[in-house]
């Protein structure tokens, strides 16, 4: 059986120290490893599970973008929020992430592809609340605990120098809710998804407002650019 802490990165570890978030981690890791054993399809690989992790220290984010559940189509997700790896047909949502993009900053070049990788680079945790799902069948992992080790790697972030939080949707919102945020850039509004983008979505200004922030704590810009 594959084991857990081959796959958690290390750097995340002070995050999930208390007995009860390790014990909640596990049962969802041997719940995923039991799916697969049994046949079903699970997404993304046990590789990329914490990808977006592994490629972010706790020291180093600058930007907390929040997604939901992972895509359920064949080789769509790989761990990072709202990204796709290179060859993949960009999802509906970052399309419109890219539209807003565009609206933020007059002549911003629109990558050709949706892999998220060079937001990660600069400090930005593309996180999803739930890290696997099944096979074409969205959220259906949604109840497997993984809220819990979300909630854990938030709060250890809120506890750390101030950083940006995007929340779009009350999904994200509520994953936020009983953490101390004060001391950081929160930004709540609508989600990118084309079933609600057309109720203000392109209007947040929000990937402004996060290098805005950025720049007031002496922190540098995103290059959104640089996908």
């Amino acid at each position: 059986m594959y084991k857990l802490f081959d796959y958690f990165p290390r750097s995340w570890r002070a995050a999930i120290t208390q007995p009860d978030i390790t014990a909640e981690l596990e049962a969802c890791w041997q719940a995923v490893q039991k799916e697969r054993a049994q046949g079903i399809r699970i997404y993304p690989d046990n590789d990329h599970i914490f990808a977006a992790l592994a490629a972010v220290a706790p020291e180093h984010v600058r930007v907390v973008i929040l997604g939901q559940d992972p895509y359920h189509q064949a080789g769509q997700a790989h761990g990072f929020a709202f990204s796709v790896p290179k060859g993949i047909k960009v999802p509906p949502s970052l399309r419109n992430m890219y539209k807003a993009l565009a609206v933020d900053y007059p002549g911003f070049k629109t990558p050709e592809h949706g892999c998220l990788t060079g937001w990660a680079e600069q400090g930005v945790l593309l996180l999803n609340t739930v890290f696997t799902v099944r096979d074409s069948a969205a959220g259906s992992h949604q109840q497997l605990g993984w809220q819990t080790l979300t909630q854990a790697i938030l709060k250890h972030i809120a506890a750390g120098p101030p950083v940006v939080f995007m929340l779009w949707g009350k999904h994200a919102q509520n994953a936020l809710k009983g953490i101390d945020t004060s001391k950081h850039c929160v930004l709540t509004g609508v989600h990118p998804s084309p079933l609600s983008a057309y109720r203000g979505f392109f209007e947040q200004e929000h990937f402004r407002k996060a290098n805005d922030f950025l720049t007031a704590q002496g922190k540098g810009v995103i290059n959104w650019s640089l996908a």
